[in-house]
Parts: structure tokens; sequence; C-alpha cells
């Protein structure tokens, strides 16, 4: 007993020294830890009209705390950033139809994953409330792939989506047969999962076990009929990602986003798109839009040309002329 006690004392003490030996936390550090960066969708009503929007907090290059206010409309820049012991505080600069500058402020709080707040401007005050964008893991998407087991030669379609549980799976598609995909884990560039055939009448099993990089996908394949080395590049890896936009519109020009996940789903402004089509640098969406009891659709047809995207945005209500470059992040220790 008396060993067990001088152990646990031994090591309450290397913890200490650890910690103290770290310093005290600072405020930036706490606002990393405490989950602020990054993308929130957040809900509104207003007037009797529900709204719904995307708060994007990032840091600039002195570190500094930077956000933006992401809509249909447009984006709006946040100022005065501040995020410490869980509480949260902006200003929002934001522009109206006829170009006039109206200001409002944000204070609330961030509590297991959750935005709470209210928002004040000239106009009254009204709730917001939201939690963290979802992120799709990277694995997720459509894979071309070719196998090699000796002198043999094929082709092969990977898709990872993932399900209501949160899990991956998938299907391995070849032109022999399709394969379910399941068991599927992957961290840290590692891609592991076991797939079976889907034909009752066909009994084959295999495991698969590889590393992603990037937009490429390496591993091998294993089976009762032996090892195949796996290669593939994921399809849309030129336009997925998230893309800086400026529309232009008989009512002038505004900026805004593009969000194009690694399934080809995303989100225009915050307003969610279901499937996203690109072939031959040819990219084309609706966008499915509720106002209270008003319903209309958006049509956009583009091209990636030189890194650049270029297009019409159209609906029975007029076109705006939309071009874009994508966001190239460079990586950043942080959340």
């Amino acid at each position: 007993m008396k060993g067990r006690t001088s152990l646990i004392v031994t090591l309450l003490a290397a913890v200490t020294v650890l910690v103290l030996l770290a310093g005290p936390v600072t405020a930036q550090e706490q606002s990393r830890r405490g989950g602020l960066y990054g993308d929130w969708i957040v809900k509104s009503e207003f007037n009797g009209r529900q709204m719904e929007s995307i708060l994007s907090f990032s840091r600039n290059q002195e570190g500094n705390m930077t956000g933006q206010w992401i809509g249909f409309g447009g984006i709006s820049e946040l100022k005065d950033v501040k995020f410490e012991e869980g509480k949260l505080s902006f200003a929002r600069v934001s522009q109206n139809r006829d170009g006039q500058a109206s200001t409002s402020t944000f204070k609330g709080t961030i509590t297991e994953g959750k935005l709470s707040g209210t928002v004040t401007s000239e106009r009254g005050e009204y709730a917001l409330t939201g939690e963290r964008a979802p992120r799709l893991p990277r694995a997720a998407g459509i894979w071309d792939l070719k196998t090699k087991r000796q002198d043999q030669e094929s082709t092969a379609t990977l898709t990872l989506a993932v399900n209501k549980e949160g899990q991956l799976t998938g299907l391995w598609k070849t032109e022999r047969g399709e394969l379910a995909v399941s068991d599927v884990q992957y961290e840290q560039g590692k891609l592991s999962f076991k797939a079976k055939s889907t034909d009752p009448d066909r009994a084959y099993e295999a495991s698969f076990e590889g590393t992603l990089e990037r937009d490429a996908l390496t591993g091998t394949m294993k089976s009762q009929r032996g090892e195949s080395a796996v290669t593939g590049t994921r399809q849309g890896a030129a336009l997925i990602g998230t893309w800086n936009l400026e529309t232009t519109s008989e009512r002038g020009t505004r900026p805004q986003r593009l969000e194009v996940n690694p399934d080809m789903s995303g989100r225009y402004g915050s307003w969610p798109i279901k499937k996203i089509n690109f072939q031959n640098d040819t990219v084309d969406f609706v966008l499915a839009m509720q106002f209270g009891d008003q319903s209309f659709e958006m049509t956009f047809k583009g091209k990636i040309q030189d890194g650049k995207l270029t297009g019409e945005l159209t609906s029975d209500r007029g076109s705006q002329k939309v071009t874009g470059a994508k966001v190239v992040r460079t990586s950043r220790r942080g959340n």
C-alpha cells in the first residue's frame, strides 16, 4: 500500500512540474483550444423571418483574430473579434442594396460546442445560435483507381461517404462487380477498410490498407487471390475546396464564397448545394432557395481555366456574373 501511495505522489509531482514549465496559457491559446476558429452555421429570426448564415473565424499573418459573416447576399467583414474564457464579441459592418453601411455588434458565448448570443443594431436586437459546421473526412469522395496484380492491370472506382451515424462507408466498383466497403478507418493520412461482394452468389472478401496524401491514394488490396497494388486520384480535385468569389449584377459587385466538399456537395454563401457536377473543367449546380413561404431556384454554370472560376448564376429574377479564385491554405497549427 505504501508503495502505491508513493507512486501516486511521484506522478502528481511530475505533472505539477510539467505544468509549471509550460507556463501560463495565453488568451490566444485558450481561444484555439476552446474551438473558435473555423466555420459556424448560425441561425436567427428577425421580424418573423428565419435566416441561416455562416460565421467564419481565422487568424491573419500577425496572429490576430479575424472573421467573416457569410450569407446569400454576400460577405461582411467582422471587426474587433475577441474570444476569451468562452466569451465572444465582434462588430459587423454590412451594406444594404443601396450601398449604405450599417454596423451591428454581437456578444455571446461558446459553450460545449454551442454558440449563442445577441446581435444589436439600430434596428433592434435578435438572438443568434449556432454550431460548428461539420467537416467531412479527407478520405470522403470518389476515387479513380488502378490496380495491378502481377502482370494484370484493371481499373476501379472507390466511393466513400458519411452515413447518418457519421461513419465512412462506401462502394468499390469494377467491371467485374461491386464490393460493399465497411469498417472504414481514417486517421492522419492512413486509410483502411474491408470489402465484400454485393453478389450473394459470388463469395469474395478483401481488405485495404493505404496512404492518402493530398489528392493521391496508394495502398494494397489483399484477398484470398493475393495482393494488388493500388494507386488513384480524387475526382474533382481541381474544384474541391474554398473559392473566394466576386458576383456582379446591375446592383454592383459583392464578395461571396463557394465551398466544395470532397463528396461534391457544398455551399454557395450560406445556402447548401446537394450536388455539384464537374466534368472536363465545366461546373454546374442548382440552388434551391426558400424565403418564408416563397421558394425559387438559381442555376450556376461555369468553367475552371488557369486556376480561375468564371460563370453565371441565373434565375427568373435575373443573372449575376461570377468570377473567383481558389483559396490556397498553408499548414498552421491550431484548430
